[in-house]
This record gives C-alpha cells, structure tokens and sequence, in this order.
C-alpha cells in the first residue's frame, strides 16, 4: 500500500512539474520574445520556486529542459569545437548603391520576378542553435564558418532561447541566429563592471561575444543577452519554399525573429529600406550596421550557390560609419608590444552610435604632425567599421587661438629609456626592459590566435607585470594559483581558473606558437605557411631568407623580417626559455597529413600508451583531439573502463576503435 502511494505522489508530482514547466516556457516566450508579460516577476518566481521544491523531492523527474536546468553553475575546462550542419558563410559587404544594383541585376538574369527580403544586419555574436525532436541539443559559435565552439552549456541560460520548441518541428533542425544585448542593457552592464572596478566593454558586441563565452555560464547567465533566429540551416521534412516561409516556420516554433523586415520587389525599394532604416538606427534598441538583402526564393538560392567564402545570393548593404563631433582634452602616448610609440587622442567624451568614445587613434608621428591636431582642437571622429575610434579631421575654427603642437616624447613613457626614430614611427629600444612593451606581449601571446589562455587580458597582464611575477613571457608557464593569488582582486577561484587555463595552454601548434612570438609582420596566414613548409621550429630558426621565401611562399620583405627575429640572440633566448618552462610544440597539420580533418575522443584507460602519447601520434599525422562526443567525431577510442562517452558513442551509432584498432589505423595512415 505504500510502494502504491508513493507512485501516486509520483504521479502527481510529474503531471504538476510538466504543468509548471509548460506554464514557464509560455511566459518566457511572452517575456523574452514578445517583451509582452502577462504575469509580475514575484509570480513568475514562485512557480519557479515550486518546480524547483517538485524536482528536489523528485530528483528521477527533472527533466534537461526543465526551465530550471538553464543556469548553470559548474566551470567548464574549455570549449569543445564541433561541425556545422552547413558552413555558415560571411556575407559579401559594400556601402555602395551601385553594387546594389549589379546584386540585382545578376539575380534577376536567372529570375526576372525574383523577390527580395531585407532584414536589418545584426551586429552580435553569429550561432547555430540544433533542435532534436523540438528539444534544444547544440549550440555552436560560427568559429572558422565549417566548425565553431560547443557553447550548449552557456546558451542554455539565454532566456530567449527556448528548451523545447513548439509542435508540430522538424525531427532535425538548425537554426542561425545573432546572440546580441540590447543597447540599454549595454550601457547597464558597463556601469556595473566600471563600479566594480572592471574593464568595460568596448561595444555591444564584444559584451556579447565575451559573456557568450565564459568558461563560467553563470557569469553568461548574469548578462542580458538575447537570440535573434533569421535562417534555416536544416530541417527534416524538405526545404521551405521561401525565406518569408521559413521565418514565420521560426516565430511559430517560440524562437524571436527580426523586426522591421521587409520584403522589396525592386532596387528602389531596397534602397528606400535601406535609407529608412538608417535613418531609424539611433532609435533601435540594438546595434546594426547595415541591411542584409537576401533572394526570397529558397530554390533560387540552391541555383545560385555560393562561392568559397560567400552565398551568391545574398549582400550586405552596410551604413556610412558614425561620425560625431568633440574636442581633443589630451594626447597620450601608448606604448605597443613592438616598442612603437602611437599618439592617442584623449576625446571629450561623445557617443557614437550608442558608443561612448572618450579616445582615438592619432596613428604615428607623421600622420599628428600631417593632419596637425592638437589638445583643444574640435575634431570630427568615427568608428571606422563601427567599431574602432579614429579622428577624421581636425575643424577649423577662426579666431580662436591654438595650443601648440604636440611632440612625440624624447624617451619612453614607461621606462624612460631614449626613443628612436624609425620613418614615421616612434620606437622605445628596451624591448625586454619596457613594462608596457612586456604587458602588450603578453595579452598577445594570450590571444585567440596564439596561446588562447582564456582570462589573460590587458588587466590581468598589467597586474602580472606591475606584481613582479612576470619578468619575461616565459614566467608565464612557471606561475601556480598560489602564486596568482598576489593579483588584486584574485581570489581561490579565480586563481585556479586562470592556471588551469595557462596549463592547458602549454601544448600548442608551431603555427599559433609562431604567432604569438609577435615576430614583426607574422599574422596567422603566415605563421601557417611557416608551419607547413618547416614543419619544426628549429628549422625556421635556422633558415636564411631565400629558403624562406622558397619553402613558405614568404614575400622578401617578410623573409627578411622572420630571418631577423631569429638572428637576435634574445629572441632566441626567449624561445629557449619558453620551451625550458615546458611549453610543448606540435606540428601544425599539414593538408598532406594522412588524418587530415578527422577527429578523435579518447575514453578510459589505455594499456600500451599513455592519452597524451595517443594524442600526440593523431596530431603529428594531421588529426585533431577532441574531449566531447558530438556529430563532429569520426573516432571513439575505447580503452579499459572506458566512461560515458562510450555510452554517447553508441547513441549516436559512431565508430568506436579498440586501441588494437587504433593502432592498426595509425599503421596505415603513416604509410600513406
């Protein structure tokens, strides 16, 4: 009799959480999407409150799209990457009206009665949301456009992105959209982290960006961001007829959608959408800097296809960059990781575009002197691509008396030593001396394209540096969360994240290493064909300039600069110490690599090789390692008491290997 009433309190207790749940996914849609509540906060948070009181006594009931399940709480150790169902292409931009036209015409040769949408071009962070039978499964950052970061974890606490969609959905659907924060939130956020005494965010786009990344997704929980779907990657069922189709398909479904679309039957009424909006810019609530026009005819687009880098049948007709009016308070000298000395204008501060601007680049000595600004001088500025702030010009104002005009210092305002002069460019000489010079090498080295240590930024790096614990880049790699905790405002937590972060960064490809030394002139394409053409560092060392050019494609002038950095003892000094300091360099995959684009996830304990072993022999024949199983995974190697991943593997119906398999499979592929 009791076994029998505790299934009825079961029951019960089920039917009333999937009553909430189905209540709460109702008002979040209306809150966060509509922005039309029907209830107060206070009795939103008490049906809150009661689910989450049902799941506590009935752990074996909640569900992972609960409403409750969205914030979370754990630290993630990094970000898986996974595939995207189709590469997410960029589009082919131009301010133009001309090129506009010629989009048009091209179109309507294949399709004389072509339509046309137009939407506004969304300036947040680009996603692809996965649904499976109408539940919330990926989300995934645009990264390289062909695969991007698995940033589930985080999205799952973006209100406006519904857990569970409405029926009747595809049983396999991808979605596109922008992950953005409103501009009011903006401006809220950047008060709260300045009263905190935080780093604010340059725009909203790099709030979004950086909130949607957190290793921590209960700091993404904390900021105001919201999704915008605008397309349909895949769906189950067949393709839509039509873009206005598949956006009304998305609004059905409980997902937001751009507002102020439009559907144009012509060039003049693109370019009357086109002027409409920009004239409504300063009135949104959102940062956008142009209009997407897209074909409306989705079997049109299949015709027209894409090249490499963009569809065919699509544009972005951007706005003119914001121009705003101010006066020049200051000049300030920064000193860059390279020891160039750059003249910063220090604005009256102006909002551009929803931006508050208080400095801007004045370039180098000969372009200040060229363009003769000085302090008090009213200039007109810009974000150049909406987003850098740059002084245009200098107005003129008769009768009014200038100051004099500026003087790039005589030594380095960071450690005092003697400037040089070099063309138009200031240089500071003391390259291992210069604290500037050492904290802008730093969040270089730590950077995306180079270490990627998540967490090192200007801030931090000045604190390492001011501190004494990092003298050279190579301390870096020596420092523990004891040491860390000597940071103002480190505590345990954040100590142990940033140096679990340097640790895993530890082990990077010659190319991202090549990188992040900040040799003169070496971006990641370079430090690519570096990579591919030596294969190993000490060969780059070693090489003369014409080998260079000759195994790397290198143009002489950036032949001459490799060769250079190598040839001064301190560089190599430097790269020696990294190296001591156990940092591990891999070879860069080269196209030719036998495991070229396929991935691996290993799972329990190997007998006849250690995981970083097995990691290695993938890596070194062009493969990649992943830690999560995902659609993106063509191997999954079994060892003894292998974990869940297993389990996932055999879900998803993936190639597992035994280690005598994988072995057998390295054997052949280094025989290719």
């Amino acid at each position: 009799m009791k076994r029998l009433r505790s299934r009825r309190g079961s029951a019960r207790a089920a039917a009333r959480m999937e009553r909430l749940a189905r209540a709460l996914r109702r008002h979040d849609y209306r809150y966060y999407v509509l922005d039309r509540p029907e209830i107060s906060d206070a009795a939103y948070d008490r049906m809150v409150a009661e689910l989450r009181r049902l799941e506590a006594a009935h752990p074996e009931l909640v569900r992972p799209d609960s409403p409750t399940q969205r914030v979370g709480g754990a630290i993630r150790e990094g970000f898986a990457t996974l595939r995207h169902s189709t590469p997410l292409l960029s589009l082919e931009a131009t301010r133009e009206p001309d090129v506009v036209r010629r989009f048009v015409t091209r179109v309507r040769k294949l399709a004389p009665d072509a339509g046309f949408v137009a939407e506004p071009k969304l300036d947040g962070v680009s996603v692809e949301l996965v649904y499976e039978r109408g539940a919330f499964r990926h989300a995934i950052t645009r990264g390289t456009g062909r695969e991007g970061e698995d940033v589930t974890v985080n999205a799952r606490t973006i209100r406006s992105i519904p857990l569970r969609l409405r029926e009747p959905v595809p049983r396999r659907l991808a979605v596109r959209g922008e992950v953005l924060i409103g501009l009011r939130e903006f401006e809220a956020l950047n008060r709260a982290l300045l009263a905190r005494g935080s780093e604010p965010f340059a725009n909203p786009r790099n709030a979004a960006a950086g909130s949607l990344r957190q290793l921590d997704p209960s700091v993404t929980a904390s900021r105001p961001l919201r999704l915008v779907a605008y397309e349909i990657l895949q769906a189950d069922g067949g393709p839509f007829p039509s873009d206005r189709a598949a956006l009304e398909a998305l609004r059905r479904w409980g997902l937001a959608i751009p507002d102020r679309v439009g559907f144009p039957a012509g060039i003049d009424e693109i370019l009357a959408y086109h002027a409409a909006l920009e004239a409504a810019r300063d009135r949104l609530d959102y940062d956008i800097d142009g209009v997407v026009i897209k074909l409306d005819d989705l079997g049109l687009r299949r015709r027209l296809g894409a090249t490499s880098h963009h569809p065919r049948w699509a544009l972005a007709f951007k706005f003119q960059p914001r121009v705003e009016v101010t006066r020049v308070e200051g000049i300030a000298v920064q000193v860059g990781r390279t020891g160039v000395l750059t003249p910063v204008a220090l604005l009256r501060p102006v909002d551009v575009g929803g931006v508050t601007v208080s400095r801007a680049t004045l370039h180098n000595r000969d372009e200040l002197t060229r363009r003769d600004i000085r302090v008090g001088d009213r200039v007109r500025i810009h974000r150049a691509g909406d987003v850098i702030p740059e002084v245009v010009e200098r107005i003129p104002e008769p009768g009014r008396r200038r100051r004099r005009p500026f003087r790039m210092p005589a030594r380095c305002p960071s450690c005092g030593t003697p400037a040089l002069e070099r063309g138009p460019r200031t240089l500071c000489p003391n390259q291992l001396g210069c604290p500037a010079q050492l904290r802008a090498r730093l969040v270089h080295l730590a950077s995306e394209q180079g270490f990627d240590i998540a967490g090192l930024g200007p801030e931090v790096a000045g604190a390492l540096v001011e501190t004494g614990l990092v003298r050279g880049a190579a301390d870096l790699f020596r420092l523990t969360a004891r040491d860390l905790l000597r940071l103002p405002g480190f505590a345990a937590r954040s100590a142990t994240k940033l140096a679990t972060a340097i640790e895993r960064a530890r082990r990077i490809e010659l190319h991202r290493l090549l990188h992040a030394l900040g040799i003169p002139g070496v971006g990641p394409v370079a430090a690519r064909a570096l990579a591919q053409g030596f294969h190993r560092l000490e060969s780059i060392e070693r090489a003369g300039p014409d080998m260079l050019r000759l195994r790397a494609g290198l143009g002489p002038v950036l032949a001459r600069s490799v060769h250079r950095f190598f040839a001064e003892p301190r560089n190599r000094r430097a790269v020696a110490a990294l190296l001591d300091a156990g940092v591990v360099v891999l070879p860069t995959p080269g196209r030719e690599g036998p495991l070229a684009g396929r991935r691996f996830v290993f799972t329990g304990t190997l007998e006849r090789r250690t995981r970083e072993h097995a990691r290695r022999e993938v890596e070194v024949l062009g493969g990649r390692v992943g830690e999560s199983v995902g659609r993106s995974v063509d191997f999954v190697v079994a060892g003894a008491d292998p974990g869940r991943k297993l389990e996932d593997a055999r879900r998803l119906g993936m190639r597992i290997l035994r280690e005598r398999e994988f072995a057998a499979l390295l054997r052949r592929a280094r025989r290719e």
